[in-house]
Order: C-alpha cells, then structure tokens, then sequence
C-alpha cells in the first residue's frame, strides 16, 4: 500500500465519482479505478459499491475513509514540523544554565526567544557549570549558560556577559549600615563559598580578590547553589562574594554590599556542542548574541 492510494481512495470518497476525481487528480479513469481495485484486494474489503450510475461507501469504507483522513492530517502536520525545524521555527531546545544566569540576562533570552519563535519547545534545567559539561557530552542539553572557563575542544563557547562582585552579609552583621565595605574588612569573616570544580573560575577570581588584600578567605560552609549560599548567609553562617546579580534574589535577613576595591569581572558564557549543526539550536545562539549586544550597549556610560 503507497500513500497515493489513500489520497486516490480519500478523493474517490469525497467526490463519488470516478470521472471528477480522476480529474481532481489529474489522471485518466481507468487507472484511477484499477488502483482502487488493488487497494480493496490489499485491504481485504471492499471500499465502494459501484452501479453504472452510482459509487457509495461501504459501511467499511466508511470506517476506513475516517481513520485514512486522520493519517493524512497527521502526515501534513509532521511535514510542516519538519519544515520548521529545518529552518529553525520548530522543534526543542535543551538549556542548561547555573542559578546566577537566572538573576541576569537569562530571562530576557527566554523571553526575546519565545517572542520571535513561539513554536520551539524550550526545555530548561538548572545545573551546575561541572554538570552542564558532562550533560552536553552526554548529548542531554543543546546549550548551557555557565561560568567559564572550558577547555574542551568538542565545545563552543561564547562570553555573552560580564559583572562584578558584591559582599552579602546578614542584616545584623557590623558591616550592614555601610554604603560600601572594604575587603580588608572580611579578612577575619567566616566565607560561605562553593566547590571550586563546580565552577573555578569565579571560585579563582574570589580567591585572588581575597589575596589582594593579603588574606585568604576562612571557608566556614560550602553550597552549590547560589540560592543556598544567600540561604546561608541569611542565617548568619558567614558572609559571602556573589556576582552583583545576585542581588535580584532578595531574600529576608541579607544585605548586598558594594565593594570599596575594584572586583573582578566574572562572565556568563552560553556553550554548546562544535558539531551541533541543528537549525533550531543555531537561531537559539542567535537570539542569545542579540540579546548579549543590547545588554552591553546598554551597560555603557
């Protein structure tokens, strides 16, 4: 059975004639009722009852003619999806970001995405930077926003934003009544911080903040999450460097400190596989520098 036949029968059923739907079809008659032949012989039942004046469905030919349109409308959907898709309107995209991207320039992304493409799937999983490398190894995410830097070959990746640092303390601490804290300051302070494989490039860059003014930081408590370490400083267990970010996370009992000292800068990269030739995924990575290009723009004095 070839997918002709159902559109000859579904034309057949529709008009109840052989002469206007061979030419609806553009065929001549008799090949257009020979194939219909073959098709009942196929099928086992027969599709039509034929007079020299008449064609009526068969109770059968009934049933059939309903489910027959069902799999052609199914099969027009696919086809169109699968235009999309090839031109990037259609489909999903896996993304993969750290807490922090939540508190920037990832929702503006999502948002300017979802209004140019509505009809892409977008799939979101919040992981850490460590987690995201080995999820777009494992082909589980098309793109990540992470905290660079990556030294893997089998990935592109793009700096798409840069912050600061700022000081989170607990609202009762000392220090929470100043315009600024110096980072001198904190050297006799408790730190909450994360692992550094989770993420050693803001983990190296707090580091050498620290060491500037000759102190390494006391490790009091470590968390993966950014949320967590907010959580944490809240319940007076130390205090905490976050990207300044951070600071859309307003959380009852912290205080956000600007530094008196010049921070690093720390990025936000988006990342995604060097063989990723998906359509979808690249007009994802489009909107991303569109967006990364108005934020700079808008960054600037």
């Amino acid at each position: 059975m070839e997918l002709r036949h159902l559109r000859y029968f579904v034309t057949l059923a529709e008009e109840l004639h052989f002469g206007r739907a061979a030419e609806r079809l553009h065929i001549a008659q008799p090949p257009l009722s020979q194939q219909i032949r073959q098709l009942e012989v196929e099928l086992g039942f027969q599709l039509f009852h034929r007079t020299k004046r008449n064609v009526e469905l068969t109770a059968a030919g009934q049933v059939f003619l309903g489910e027959v349109q069902k799999i052609l409308k199914h099969l027009e959907q696919a086809v169109q999806l699968g235009r999309q898709t090839s031109r990037g309107l259609g489909g999903q995209v896996v993304v993969g970001f750290v807490s922090s991207a939540a508190y920037n320039i990832l929702p503006t992304i999502l948002r300017r995405f979802r209004n140019c493409i509505p009809d892409v799937n977008l799939e979101l999983h919040e992981l850490t930077t460590d987690q995201q490398l080995q999820w777009l190894r494992d082909n589980r995410i098309d793109v990540g926003f992470l905290r660079p830097p990556v030294e893997e070959d089998t990935f592109c990746w793009e700096i798409i934003f840069y912050e600061s640092l700022v000081v989170a303390l607990p609202e009762t601490h000392a220090l929470a009544d100043q315009s600024s804290v110096s980072l001198f300051s904190l050297q006799a302070e408790p730190f909450i911080l994360f692992p550094r494989p989770l993420a050693p490039g803001v983990y190296d860059s707090i580091i050498s903040f620290c060491q500037q003014a000759n102190f390494s930081p006391t490790v009091a408590q470590e968390a993966i999450q950014m949320q967590t370490i907010v959580s944490l400083v809240a319940a007076e267990m130390g205090v905490a460097i976050v990207p300044e970010s951070l600071q859309n996370l307003q959380r009852t009992g912290v205080v956000y400190k600007p530094m008196q000292e010049p921070t690093p800068k720390v990025a936000l990269a988006m990342i995604w596989r060097r063989d990723n030739t998906c359509a979808t995924v690249q007009r994802f990575l489009e909107v991303v520098r569109q967006v990364a290009i108005t934020w700079e723009k808008a960054a600037l004095p």
